[in-house]
């Protein structure tokens, strides 16, 4: 597709300042970038290019790192469960404007999505080729986002787990024996839409080569190697390190049980947050009390995230490999990211649905063509910005009303300061806010809790009640951004686990056509 002439100046003030060469002017304009768009599920700081543990094995997206990437170490989710946050990022509008707060809530029934083109669908509107394999959108009944792409590709394969060395908290099970003796209430779950996939591991029964995030990496391969026709946005979701973690056992074996090194972490961590009531607003997950009755089952847990990061790693490597083959390869942006934090015992749990550091951070690196080299960006940025800034990497119109800003500056120099704090929302009324030093959260019922994120970066010590006019000052300054109001929660689901199962219903991306959305 050729741009249109209106596009031919910004688009060349745009390669010019990242460093890319332009041809002469009586040349024509250059072709239209494509975009390789990889989102990894669960995915926390625990890569090697975020140093947020020295045990993780992740050797591919090391290397993408040092081959030419801008890596953002403070990059932060608009919502902490999967849902949201990707609801978000692909809609373009937080989770307070559009009513989409947890993961039984589509973002089809949000107003504003109704009417606004998502991510893919700009693209497609604009000339591209919009296709997809994997998990992007959030899956909900006969849905699973299939009706924003021109092309879309139900995943094959599974994770069928190998039941004498399964691992589960729900049945008690370590290593395919029986678990440690609970009292009943330590058993019990926790609530929330966070609680519904399995705390388990183990190995799977098939080698890797039939598992579903494999298969999505080769057909991601395929689809590169093919010169393209149009520019394309190609979308790849791999759905681990997300729970349960059943990944072949060469991925254990990378990470033996004698090598776990479990978290820092401090049992009194959650006794400085309290209610208005002076009472302990939060007490130790189940999973995190299950896990805690021994060393060596936290280290088995631990040991089982890192296999199923490193799993994940190599799939995405799959996918990087067939890039550097591909006739694609010096004109396309590549953006790769995980949806939102995890806990690994900090805080007192695991899993993510928090407001807290861990739960809020992720991975995020992005390749521009013509990048030489890995640059660090120090800056606090939002997943809510992708959308404002690929549109612009790739010389679309801007997209009024949405939220998030380009990150096109931090792409030319990561080190240009950004005087825009990130939010994130985790249910109506609740959210948290911070810069590159101040770390501030609001909850609906009026607990508050503030962080010095410089000598407290696991925040352990809650400064809420500091009488320091420092620590004052930047809490009603922070407080004074935080969104003032909420829209309505989106209907949630309904049907159950068997409607959830429902095939993609083909019918929906009627309801959608392209000219007629913003």
């Amino acid at each position: 597709m050729t741009p249109p002439k209106s596009r031919w100046p910004a688009r060349a003030l745009l390669c010019a300042a990242l460093g890319v060469v332009m041809p002469a002017a009586s040349a024509a304009p250059p072709a239209p970038r494509n975009v390789l768009f990889i989102a990894l599920d669960d995915l926390n700081d625990w890569v090697g290019a975020f140093g947020g543990s020295a045990q993780a094995r992740t050797p591919h997206l090391d290397a993408f790192a040092r081959g030419g990437a801008v890596v953002f170490q403070r990059a932060q989710c608009p919502g902490p469960v999967c849902g949201p946050s990707r609801s978000a990022l692909l809609s373009g509008f937080m989770p307070h404007r559009s009513g989409v707060y947890g993961n039984s809530q589509n973002m089809l029934r949000s107003a504003l999505v109704q009417t606004h083109a998502t991510l893919p669908e700009y693209f497609s509107q604009h000339g591209y080729h919009a296709a997809s394999m994997g998990k992007i959108f959030h899956k909900h009944p006969a849905d699973q986002g299939h009706w924003a792409f021109d092309r879309w590709e139900n995943t094959s394969g599974g994770f069928p787990f190998d039941g004498e060395h399964q691992s589960s908290r729900v049945l008690n099970l370590v290593d395919g024996k029986p678990g440690p003796k609970l009292p009943p209430a330590d058993a019990e779950a926790d609530g929330g839409d966070e609680a519904a996939s399995l705390f388990a591991w183990g190995p799977t029964r098939e080698a890797k080569e039939k598992t579903s995030d494999y298969r999505t990496a080769q057909w991601a391969a395929q689809q590169l190697a093919q010169p393209p026709q149009k520019p394309f946005f190609l979308a790849v979701g791999i759905s681990k390190p997300h729970l349960p973690w059943y990944v072949p056992q060469e991925y254990f074996d990378r990470h033996p049980l004698s090598s776990i090194r479990i978290p820092e972490h401090r049992r009194d961590d959650l006794d400085d947050i309290l209610d208005a009531d002076g009472r302990k607003k939060f007490k130790p997950s189940a999973d995190y009390r299950w896990v805690a009755t021994s060393e060596e089952l936290l280290k088995r847990a631990v040991q089982a995230y890192l296999a199923a990061t490193s799993y994940a790693d190599e799939c995405v490597g799959m996918v990087f490999d067939a890039l550097e083959r591909s006739p694609a390869r010096d004109n396309t942006i590549v953006v790769i990211f995980g949806d939102h934090g995890w806990h690994l015992t900090e805080k007192l749990r695991f899993r993510k649905a928090t407001l807290w550091a861990e739960s809020t951070r992720l991975p995020l690196l992005m390749r521009v063509p013509g990048m030489k080299g890995r640059q660090d960006c120090p800056r606090v940025v939002n997943l809510i910005d992708l959308y404002p800034t690929l549109i612009e990497l790739c010389g679309l119109p801007a997209k009024p009303g949405i939220d998030g800003r380009s990150l096109a500056p931090l792409l030319r120099d990561p080190q240009t300061p950004w005087e825009h704090p990130s939010i994130t929302i985790n249910g109506r009324g609740n959210a948290c806010i911070l810069d590159e030093r101040w770390y501030f959260i609001r909850y609906r019922d009026g607990t508050e809790e503030f962080y010095d994120m410089q000598p407290d970066p696991l925040q352990w010590k809650n400064l809420i009640r500091s009488p320091d006019p420092v620590h004052r000052a930047q809490i009603q300054r922070l407080a004074q951004l935080l969104p003032t109001t909420y829209a309505p929660d989106v209907p949630p689901n309904t049907g159950g686990r068997e409607a959830k199962q429902a095939p993609p219903d083909p019918s929906i991306k009627a309801t959608r056509p392209l000219e007629k959305l913003k």
